[in-house]
């Protein structure tokens, strides 16, 4: 076995004990936890984040596993064509009857950065591409923006405009159609902090998406242009 390969082994290793060690410590704390994990899967959110990996959804909100159903991809986007992101909350709400759906997205979000200051990144490109259309959106409110804060505005906005992509699937509008109880809330997440921030974009229906729209678009605006 080579160095390289040796040393692969080795990190792998240190996964499978570090999984141990975490459900030997889950057993201890909350006996019966797996075996009640096993019996059901109950969760009363969706997390609809980005892939970033310092945004775990479970220890950012401090829920076990089962407690949040998650779809990540780069920049928190929910694209109509996307079928993984769109059959993920089908699922969540159909099945799961979930009550929350987050978007969340974080600061200093390398796909939103990507967007801004129209970088080529490769494939991703044509991804990211819907990000730069919120930017479009939005340009006059970002053109107000200092530009070393423009990263945080366009990251915000991003996740409020998701938040109406999410409200305009099937999904959502049948179950609102239906009845059922089913909130939608934008969020972002500061990684420097660790503290979750609204962005005042939270709806249980389609006559409260306009209202709730305006008043996280005026709550922004006070923000970075007041």
């Amino acid at each position: 076995m080579t160095e390289p390969e040796k040393k692969t082994v080795d990190t792998l290793q240190n996964l499978f004990e570090s999984n141990r060690s975490w459900a030997a410590q889950k057993v201890v704390r909350n006996p019966g936890f797996f075996s009640r994990l096993l019996a059901q899967q109950n969760p009363e959110y969706m997390w609809i984040g980005c892939s970033d990996s310092r945004v775990p959804a479970n220890q950012i909100t401090g829920l076990d596993p089962g407690e949040v159903f998650v779809h990540r991809n780069v920049a928190n986007v929910v694209v109509p064509t996307d079928l993984n992101c769109l059959s993920t909350l089908q699922y969540a709400v159909d099945q799961l009857k979930v009550k929350h759906v987050l978007v969340v997205g974080h600061y200093g979000c390398g796909g939103v950065a990507a967007a801004l200051y129209e970088q080529r990144v490769g494939l991703a490109d044509n991804w990211i591409r819907h990000v730069r259309d919120v930017y479009d959106r939005h340009i006059r409110r970002m053109e107000r923006v200092p530009a070393e804060r423009q990263l945080d505005g366009l990251c915000e906005l991003n996740t409020i405009e998701q938040v109406i992509k999410v409200a305009q699937t099937t999904v959502v509008t049948d179950a609102w159609a239906r009845g059922q109880d089913l909130t939608l809330h934008g969020w972002v997440y500061g990684i420097s902090d660790g503290l979750i921030h609204d962005m005042r974009m939270s709806a249980g229906g389609a006559g409260d998406m306009k209202e709730a729209y305006l008043a996280a678009l005026e709550h922004w605006e006070q923000k970075y242009c007041g």
